[in-house]
């Protein structure tokens, strides 16, 4: 069971609808009261090399799902083609593909708590970001049923004014200190970044993984190494290396996979951006002179010279104003929005080419609508065997977070993506990454 809980790097971001008092609850449950859906990006043609198929997941991660296809069908997990990362404590239903297999094969597959659905051919690998969006629905129990119209409220409110695109809990790990690695990693200060990584055992830690950093703290890296779970490989190698090299902190760095690296780096992007919307979230659904506004129709981003002219495009929900995602490329915003913008890197001291020197990285920032719709919003109450549960049913285009939503109502942070199999939360950053 998901209950909320304020353990995350998010718990300090503010609330757009902080007039509404928090509306306590438990997600998860059971696997069936958080459904998600792929919304592709595009049918498979029926013809081609390479074999799509559509699978239902119960309580498992997308990669461990992968892993296990790839072993039952004789096949790399690398070779299996995906469009995004599925929770694992939920049913998920998402696309794979693999080249050059017979169908029949995938058809018979019979593989503990995954049922394939469909079969059919296409001429690409099926790659991350192919992919529309998501269709969710969320069984929220243990709700106070006086509640419903504060929960109708925010909702509105959300749906009106748009939902706070912040990046969610899951982007920062269970310890929430990703992007405190990134900025290390950026720095290029190995010896923090791997001892943040591999060591410095706190609260949160718990099982093999305790031990493990324990281990690492101890000095003790040979047996820190064996002692990382399954999900944790970047770690393991690390430990060896610095055993290996009577414990360098830069042989470490590099042996880790260079996406992983990124992964830390872009979780530190995406704490500076939280940074810059939480500071401009009382006015997420208006542009000023200077922004960098964003159309929601195709993507394009252009100048707002006159705030005033467009603010009917931003009340109807066809434009959006943006937030940096720092790097040697991003266009900076001009004018008061500038200015917030230029304050966070002068906090950080840090300017747009330090994100140059980060070796072997393509680090090229971009700009993140500081809003996002939810479509297709439906709201009911019922009961089942298990009690009774008000029940929220929307869709979300691709990269945005269900978790921020829920994190409204309830009006703390919400904890997805984790689970015993360690490491969910890491290669769900990897992935987003490539989306």
């Amino acid at each position: 069971m998901n209950v909320i809980e304020s353990t995350s790097q998010t718990d300090a971001l503010p609330f757009l609808t902080a007039d509404v008092p928090a509306m306590p609850g438990a997600i998860k449950r059971r696997y069936e009261d958080f459904l998600v859906e792929e919304i592709p990006a595009y049918q498979p043609c029926g013809s081609g090399d390479h074999i799509y198929f559509t699978i239902e997941k119960r309580g498992l991660a997308t990669m461990r799902a992968i892993h296990d296809i790839g072993r039952a069908l004789g096949v790399q997990s690398r070779d299996i083609g995906m469009a995004g990362l599925k929770d694992a404590r939920a049913v998920t239903v998402q696309t794979l593909s693999i080249e050059h297999i017979d169908p029949k094969k995938i058809t018979s597959l019979d593989i503990p708590r995954i049922r394939v659905l469909a079969v059919s051919r296409h001429g690409n690998k099926l790659r991350i970001g192919h992919l529309r969006g998501n269709r969710f629905r969320i069984k929220m129990r243990d709700c106070d049923p006086d509640r419903f119209n504060d929960l109708e409220c925010v909702l509105e409110t959300l749906r009106k004014r748009g939902v706070p695109n912040f990046f969610g809990s899951q982007r920062f790990g269970s310890r929430g200190d990703t992007g405190t690695i990134g900025r290390a990693v950026l720095r290029r200060d190995a010896g923090l970044a791997m001892d943040l990584m591999l060591g410095k055992a706190g609260p949160h830690d718990t099982g093999e993984v305790l031990r493990a950093r324990q281990l690492y703290d101890s000095g003790e890296f040979e047996a820190a190494a064996k002692a990382w779970p399954y999900g944790f490989r970047d770690n393991a190698r690390a430990c060896r290396a610095m055993a290996r090299s009577g414990g360098k902190h830069k042989r470490a760095f590099h042996a880790i996979d260079q996406r992983l690296r990124k992964f830390f780096v872009s979780a530190y992007q995406s704490e500076l951006f939280n940074r810059c919307l939480a500071q401009r979230l009382d006015h997420l659904d208006r542009v000023m002179e200077g922004d960098l506004a964003c159309k929601h129709e195709n993507g394009s981003v252009f100048l707002v010279t006159d705030a005033a002219a467009e603010a009917p495009r931003a009340a109807s929900f066809e434009i959006s104003p943006t937030g940096p995602i720092f790097g040697v490329r991003m266009t900076g915003a001009q004018g008061d929005p500038g200015r917030i913008e230029q304050a966070i890197l002068d906090e950080e001291q840090i300017t747009p080419d330090d994100f140059r020197t980060v070796k072997g990285m393509k680090v090229h920032g971009s700009r993140r609508p500081l809003r996002f719709a939810m479509k297709d919003l439906q709201i009911d109450r019922g009961s089942d065997d298990h009690g009774a549960y008000v029940e929220l049913a929307f869709a979300l285009d691709a990269g945005c977070y269900a978790t921020t939503i829920m994190r409204e109502i309830c009006k703390s942070d919400l904890q997805e993506g984790l689970d015993n199999e360690g490491g969910s939360d890491r290669e769900a950053g990897i992935a987003e990454i490539e989306n």
